[in-house]
């Protein structure tokens, strides 16, 4: 591994080429300086596995609540009013910015529909969606993983979750892009400020008008229960509603389909691999959790402050943002032997990808169910699938997210 000076480490960990492979840097930070102040990216840079899981345990101090909201705070008054919306929004306690007990509430409501019970009877479903994506594709010979299956797939089943036709799934992409490209960036752009903002109108309003509907007329979906919860008056608010119903729209897919590429890319780029597994089929389990190990769908996630604290030896002061760094845990050498080798038969991969404790994912088991069938379906469907002649390309403008942009292949 080629070390940088530690002068050079904050124009490295804003660069291109640090989005592209960042765990050399984060090796070094985490043998250098595991708790490390980066004035590039806005916050504390926390990179030791324990750190992170101890910063996870500790919502009284690193807190989900308003730590996206400051997105806008470098602004001046005058300039940061034009994104009272979007400030107003990411203020708003729901499903993923509150902590408990508002957090324990909100989470309740919405897990009755990623149960193991009730993700079992989505198989069937997903399995079609996955035939259905790749019989488009099948006599073609070639495929975009990204846009023909990883991004489709997971965006049908949260539409069907909801109870949004499955035809606006396209609508999820393109907010979840805008949505997702201010997060991890120190003082984003107006630019970037303005797309984000006018998403979050285009969404809330599509939601809202949703949510009128269900006061009409309940249905069998997710946005039905959440509004049945909100009139009875003492579990939702109405901000809560909207709010938690957005995170669900933008989240509910990109880690999923995050998870399909880059499990298939890693695969590709470890041919050893990929042949142990085309003969030994009941490592396909194993497989998804080494890639949400070897390739964390979450880079990482922001805490901000509440109250002053101390962790890995250094002084937390109230206000300053914190980023516990997913991939660099889940390389760990201190918990993973030979990190970064990718071994589908790995043992106790205790990865924290999903998160950890009260604030793991909650569609985690939904994410593993529908990669594992994309997955399955793609090897045994296309036994000679390959990389095609033009290079797979990583999304660079998501910050938080490791997830690619492209990835055409061949079979």
């Amino acid at each position: 591994m080629n070390a940088f000076c530690m002068s050079d480490i904050e124009s490295v960990l804003v660069s291109n080429e640090f989005l592209e492979n960042p765990y050399p840097v984060l090796h070094q930070l985490r043998e250098e300086k595991p708790v490390y102040w980066s004035e590039a990216i806005g916050g504390w840079l926390l990179t030791r596995y324990d750190d992170i899981v101890a910063s996870f345990k500790n919502t009284a101090h690193f807190s989900n609540e308003n730590r996206l909201s400051r997105a806008v705070a470098y602004l001046s008054p005058e300039r940061r009013a034009n994104y009272k919306v979007f400030e107003d929004h990411f203020s708003t306690k729901g499903l993923i910015f509150s902590d408990p007990p508002d957090h324990t509430r909100l989470r309740g409501l919405v897990s009755k529909v990623f149960t193991p019970q009730v993700v079992e009877q989505m198989r069937s479903r997903i399995q079609d969606l996955v035939n259905g994506f790749l019989n488009v594709v099948q006599a073609t010979g070639q495929m975009d993983v990204i846009a023909d299956l990883a991004v489709p797939l997971p965006a049908t089943v949260i539409s069907d979750i909801l109870g949004a036709p499955s035809s606006d799934r396209h609508l999820f992409k393109a907010w979840a892009d805008d949505l997702l490209a201010f997060q991890g960036v120190n003082k984003p752009s107006e630019e970037t400020l303005a797309r984000a903002q006018t998403a979050l109108l285009d969404v809330r309003r599509y939601l809202i008008g949703m949510i009128g509907e269900r006061r009409a007329r309940s249905r069998e979906d997710l946005v039905s229960q959440l509004v049945a919860a909100e009139a009875a008056g003492d579990q939702l608010s109405e901000p809560e509603l909207i709010n938690t119903c957005v995170t669900l729209v933008i989240a509910g897919h990109e880690t999923t389909a995050s998870l399909i590429g880059n499990t298939v890319y890693t695969l590709l780029t470890n041919a050893n691999q990929i042949e142990l597994l085309r003969q030994n089929p009941g490592l396909l389990v194993p497989t998804i959790e080494e890639s949400l190990r070897y390739e964390s769908p979450v880079a990482r996630q922001p805490r901000l402050m509440k109250e002053d604290a101390a962790l890995g030896g250094v002084k937390f002061t109230k206000g300053e943002m914190v980023f516990q760094m997913l991939n660099a845990a889940n390389r760990d050498p201190a918990h993973f032997s030979n990190p970064d080798e990718f071994d589908i038969r790995r043992q106790n991969n205790r990865h924290i990808a999903f998160g950890h404790g009260i604030h793991s994912c909650i569609g985690a088991l939904l994410a593993r169910t529908e990669a594992q069938i994309a997955i399955g379906t793609v090897l045994e469907r296309m036994p000679n699938l390959h990389f095609g002649p033009l290079p797979a390309e990583w999304d660079i403008e998501k910050r938080n997210t490791r997830v690619l942009k492209t990835l055409p292949v061949c079979f």
